[in-house]
């Protein structure tokens, strides 16, 4: 595939079902037998150029995991059998996982806890996390091995410079639920919530409320958004419990008593905080809740 030294830097990556051999899950789907892995590989000319793009791929993962409502620790790691000159791991204390770090709270020095040994010190506060990532500079340990090698521009062939960057795409859906959540369910941060919306008639039997929430639908559809629409026919305390379990951001509720005043709800899932709109309004209040 790559031939000349014209085709470095590239980096290539793959995002895929893999399967671990173990009896059953742990903490959750945390390890579970059947996973999805992002991976990526960077193949550079030079020891350098491969830090660069390291370094790109470092910042890159912050944001990632920033974006989905995660804090993490880089943690500068061992390569292991992998094997490389440098490995970061990146981790977020969770009330849930298999590995552990100890936080200096005066300094903000983070250590990852290694079998067992812990640092002196009443400044030291260990606490439960979970691994999201890890990403090795490799250099030319499997290029060697496996013969990748590029002609470069004096004619030889030489070994490229590999990079490997991964990250657990399950797990990461188990840190997001674990770190966003209450006694009564999940509330999704916004960039990975599955809705963007939930309709709630709350009486699903009542053809004004109904009529009203498949227009709503329409509407918030039409405008780019994700919605669902609790069309059960179940009890309104049944409605509400599963909204909060499946925590969709913004929650409008639309009830016998409030249309009457021609008005709907909006409740927010993280917040709690309901406000009554204009039925006529809803869908412009909507698109501010969402786009704010």
């Amino acid at each position: 595939f790559i031939q000349s030294y014209r085709q470095l830097q590239m980096t290539l990556y793959q995002i895929q079902t893999k399967f671990r051999d173990e009896m059953r899950t742990r903490y959750g789907i945390v390890r579970a037998c059947e996973f999805i892995m992002k991976d990526a590989y960077s193949f550079d000319r030079s020891v350098e150029g491969l830090k660069v793009n390291y370094d790109l791929q470092l910042e890159a993962y912050k944001k990632i995991f920033k974006r989905c409502g995660l804090d993490v620790i880089v943690v500068t790691a061992d390569s292991g059998a992998m094997g490389g000159s440098v490995s970061d791991e990146f981790l977020v204390p969770a009330p849930i996982g298999e590995d552990a770090v100890w936080i200096n709270k005066q300094t903000g020095q983070v250590i990852k806890d290694e079998e067992g040994k812990s640092p002196s010190g009443d400044q030291w506060e260990k606490k439960v996390a979970i691994e999201l990532g890890h990403i090795f500079q490799l250099g030319t340990k499997y290029s060697d091995a496996l013969g990748a090698l590029y002609l470069d521009e004096d004619g030889k062939q030489k070994p490229m410079i590999m990079g490997c960057y991964g990250i657990g795409v399950s797990r990461l859906l188990a840190a997001i639920i674990e770190l966003n959540c209450d006694a009564n369910g999940i509330i999704w941060p916004k960039e990975v919530t599955p809705f963007d919306v939930e309709i709630l008639p709350v009486v699903a039997n009542d053809p004004a409320a109904m009529a009203l929430a498949v227009d709503y639908y329409q509407q918030l559809t039409a405008k780019g958004l994700s919605v669902l629409l609790d069309d059960r026919d179940e009890s309104a305390g049944r409605k509400f419990n599963d909204a909060d379990l499946i925590g969709v951001p913004h929650r409008v509720i639309i009830g016998k008593r409030m249309l009457a005043q021609n008005q709907v709800e909006i409740k927010e899932r993280r917040s709690g905080v309901v406000t009554a709109v204009d039925k006529d309004r809803l869908v412009e209040e909507i698109l501010k809740y969402v786009n704010s």
